[in-house]
């Protein structure tokens, strides 16, 4: 066992971090006690611990997310590192995200949470409820969903209440409430529109069960993120996605499917969708033929395209090809999809890379430049035909254990390492 010995309040923060990790090291391999009752009071304690352990890591994920210090680690945002660095999921990171970013503006939040007084579960759900308020709001927002939660109401419930918080609002500065046309039973679905004087819209109204399964079906599909980089809020995605509905843009969809040339002349083997879904051998054959479907044929090796020297940019077909290789951007860890890249020259078409299909692959804007102004920071290798870009850390600083998984920990031990 390691032994500890600092003075808490001399040491610095790596210091305590250190020691920290000491302790749930140790812990981590410990037995839980036989008796169920040591282990619930032991679990709550511990839980309090861990939610003051969320302030912390709000604080340092605050700074990291000012000052971008990952993009000189090729992560285009804070939510990519705590993705790619710190393995969270979409939702947990986003979660820290919003608690990091608000948490200044959440005094009684703030002391609570460095307290072990008030749980991570309610400092997040409160911080994404005013994440739209201006500071005054905030304040008025803070005291009602504080005085919720103190009152017994469940993390879930205080969520709910956070939806409804601009009424909220308004009811606690004493300002009139507005008409709840929503609760007027209407059986008609309805929209309104009122011009602003900037030339925008407000939109309200109300969509009966029909009318709204409709609307989920059109929109939630376009309404997802459009990367690990898109900080835009579900709001402001589902406006994107109506006005691409309105403009005709949904309207461009296609189905791609791969197969060999051997599965359309009567061979059994299957092809697959573009994410890799299996489709039978004789449903390919007839999808091949049914109008609508643009079927992508490889043959035995995928067939190349090349354009050599003559011309920079890639051609409709060779990039419809690398859509259906990348169903991202070739960078590890980095999940824009492919179709919202840029074709990129692997070595560089300034340093003489030909526009040749085994020459290119698909980038997303941000790591592409990234790529060109930091070539030492890539490294470049190719597995089943596709070119993978992983970035490196900045010279002299060496990278965590944590940033390559451990069933991935010696990624180029198949593939050929390629100069950047």
């Amino acid at each position: 066992m390691s032994s500890i010995v600092a003075g808490t309040e001399s040491a610095s923060t790596r210091q305590l971090v250190e020691a920290a990790s000491v302790i749930f090291s140790e812990l981590a391999n410990r037995a839980a006690p036989e008796s169920g009752v040591a282990c619930m009071e032991l679990a709550e304690a511990l839980a309090t611990v861990t939610d003051q352990a969320e302030h912390v890591l709000a604080g340092l994920i605050a700074v990291v997310d000012r000052t971008g210090e990952m993009k000189h680690w090729g992560l285009p945002s804070t939510q990519a590192w705590l993705r790619c660095r710190m393995g969270m999921r979409e939702g947990r990171a986003k979660e820290r995200i919003t608690l990091a970013r608000q948490l200044h503006r959440l005094g009684r939040v703030r002391t609570g949470l460095a307290a072990g007084e008030l749980s991570f579960g309610y400092a997040a759900t409160i911080a994404d409820a005013v994440q739209r308020l201006n500071d005054d709001d905030t304040a008025a927002a803070e005291d009602i969903l504080l005085t919720a939660a103190g009152e017994g109401l469940s993390a879930g419930k205080v969520a709910k209440l956070g939806g409804k918080i601009h009424d909220l609002v308004r009811e606690h500065n004493g300002e009139e409430k507005p008409p709840e046309d929503v609760q007027r039973g209407y059986e008609r679905s309805w929209v309104t529109v009122s011009r602003s004087l900037d030339g925008g819209c407000y939109l309200k109204g109300w969509l009966n069960p029909e009318d709204t399964a409709i609307l989920d079906g059109t929109l939630a599909p376009l309404a997802k993120p459009a990367g690990t980089d898109d900080r835009r809020d579900l709001g402001e995605r589902t406006a994107a996605a109506l006005t691409s509905v309105l403009a005709g843009g949904h309207g461009a969809t296609r189905v791609t499917v791969i197969a060999d040339l051997e599965t359309l002349t009567g061979a059994d083997v299957p092809g697959r969708l573009r994410d890799g879904t299996p489709i039978p051998a004789e449903q390919v054959r007839r999808l091949a033929l049914t109008a609508g479907i643009s079927p992508l044929i490889f043959g035995r090796g995928h067939i190349p395209l090349y354009l050599g020297h003559t011309v920079r940019i890639a051609s409709a077909g060779q990039r419809r090809t690398l859509e259906t290789l990348y169903d991202t951007c070739a960078v590890h860890g980095c999940e824009v999809p492919g179709f919202l890249c840029e074709v990129d020259h692997v070595d560089g078409w300034a340093l003489g890379s030909p526009t040749d299909i085994d020459k290119l692959t698909l980038c997303c804007g941000w790591h592409n430049r990234w790529k060109h102004t930091n070539p030492q920071q890539i490294q470049i290798s190719k597995s089943d035909g596709r070119f993978v870009y992983r970035t490196l850390a900045p010279d002299g600083i060496a990278r965590s254990r944590r940033s390559i998984p451990e069933h991935d920990a010696n990624p180029w031990r198949d593939d050929q390492s390629l100069a950047a």
